[in-house]
Parts: C-alpha cells; sequence; structure tokens
C-alpha cells in the first residue's frame, strides 16, 4: 500500500462550510481540499480561508476558475489573468497551502475543430505562454509557493496537449516554483501511454488531477489507475492527487472508493 495524499476540490463536496466539506474528507482518509479561485473573488475569500485553517482545514492548491487564460489571444485578457493567477498564488501561501494551476487556456481555440487555423502563429504561442509562465514562476517564488501549468486535451486547448509539452516549458524557464501537473481525463486522451507518461516528466510533475476516462471518479470508467500509481510511486511523487470529476453515487462511498484505488487497499 502507498502514501499518496488523496484531496477533493471543495465544489464535490456536500456541506455549507470548508468546515464540513472537511469533515467528510478527512473521514474517508484525504489530506486536503482543493479550492477553486475564480476570477476576480478569491482573494476576498481570505476571512473564510483563514477561519478554516485555523480549525485544522488543510487546503492543498487552488485551481483557476475563469473565460480567459494566460494563452489568451488578447493582450488585456492575457495581462487580466496574470493579475489573477499572481492573486491566487497570494492567497494559497497565506492559509498554507502548496500552489495554483492553470492551463495555458481553454476553450479559445483547437486545431481538431474548425476553422482549423489559428489566428496566431506557434511561435507567438510560444512567446506569449513563457512570457506569462516567466512572470507567474517569479510571483510564486516570492510567495513561497508553486505555479503548475495543466496540459489540456487537443478540444479543449491548442497550446499545450501532452505533459512532454508541459515539461518543455518548465524546463524553459528554469524554476523550480514552476512545476507541471497531469490530469487523467486529459491524459487519456493524449497519451500514447500513461504510466510512461508520467515517468518520462519525473523531473517537473508535482500535481495531479484525478478522474476516470468520461470525467467521473476514478473506477467507473476504463482508465488502468493500478499501473498508473505504480509509476508514481516509481517515481517519487509525493505532491497531491486531487479529484477533479464528477461523483456518481453517495459521495462519502465514492470517496472511500477512490482512496482504495489510488492507494492500492
Amino acid at each position: 500500500m502507498n502514501h499518496f495524499k488523496l484531496a477533493a476540490q471543495e465544489n464535490l463536496i456536500p456541506g455549507g462550510s470548508l468546515e464540513e466539506k472537511w469533515d467528510i474528507l478527512a473521514e474517508a482518509g484525504f489530506d486536503g481540499i482543493e479550492l477553486l479561485g475564480k476570477d476576480g473573488d478569491f482573494a476576498a475569500r481570505l476571512p473564510e480561508l483563514r477561519r478554516a485553517a485555523s480549525n485544522g482545514v488543510r487546503m492543498s492548491s487552488v485551481c483557476l476558475i475563469s473565460d480567459h487564460f494566460i494563452g489568451d489571444f488578447d493582450p488585456d485578457k492575457r495581462a487580466s489573468a496574470i493579475t489573477t493567477m499572481k492573486e491566487l498564488l497570494t492567497t494559497i501561501a497565506v492559509v498554507g497551502g502548496r500552489g495554483a494551476l492553470t492551463p495555458a487556456s481553454f476553450g479559445m481555440f483547437s486545431r481538431a475543430l474548425p476553422p482549423f487555423n489559428s489566428p496566431r502563429k506557434s511561435e507567438e504561442d510560444h512567446e506569449v505562454l513563457l512570457d506569462g509562465l516567466s512572470q507567474l514562476a517569479a510571483h510564486a517564488q516570492l510567495e513561497g509557493v508553486t505555479l503548475w501549468l495543466e496540459p489540456l486535451n487537443r478540444f479543449e486547448d491548442h497550446m499545450v496537449n501532452r505533459l512532454e509539452k508541459g515539461a518543455e516549458y518548465c524546463a524553459e524557464v528554469g524554476s523550480p516554483h514552476m512545476k507541471l501537473m497531469a490530469d487523467f481525463f486529459h491524459m487519456n486522451i493524449e497519451e500514447y501511454d500513461i504510466p510512461s507518461a508520467l515517468r518520462n516528466v519525473a523531473p517537473f510533475l508535482d500535481h495531479v488531477h484525478l478522474a476516470d476516462s468520461q470525467r467521473a471518479h476514478p473506477g467507473t470508467g476504463h482508465i488502468a489507475f493500478g499501473s498508473a500509481m505504480s509509476a508514481l510511486e516509481e517515481i517519487g511523487f509525493d505532491g497531491y492527487l486531487a479529484m477533479e470529476c464528477e461523483i456518481w453515487g453517495d459521495v462519502p462511498t465514492a470517496l472511500h472508493q477512490v482512496a482504495s484505488i489510488v492507494r492500492g487497499e
């Protein structure tokens, strides 16, 4: 049995407060709760988050929720996304979390769908994304936390789809405060071999999102989690595995099932 740290996003768990949600997660053997960082209002939650932290709630991370991202075509939207991500990094640092995550973009353009031709050249994609990531890695260093880049599947983003591409950006930025995260739902679409993909990016991999092939909780689809968990154990992964998925059926029962699958219990 391994000892992976487990978390779940706050919106998946019933309860009127983070404390109530945490009680359910802790009973199921989880180690953290991943927050949702909604564009423009995450810092306003600081009193709530401080109270929760003082009551023993462990907040592992924060996931950006927005309609624009650091790789946006519009320069004003890119600047706004960078500002929002800095706010997430600063706020999660205050309450003892490990970091904040963002994709390059989401729903902006896909080369797999019409009209197929991007309004921006690949070289320009690289330039704007590298600039945004470099700024945020520097801010993460100031705050003592980590920025995670999340590859998305080809239908949701056109810039970073596979783990190896995300690792290339991590290497180019060259900061220990910028790392890669992996999402099983996206890997199920993009990676030829999930365990090998995880092993190949071992120096940069620092956070994981759990979901099965149809974006429901692990054990409900066809992803072979056993071999993937063996790969993570082999590379000494010590970050969080956070559920970002639908939960089918009774929540506490599903949480226990996920813990059993991930930890090999």
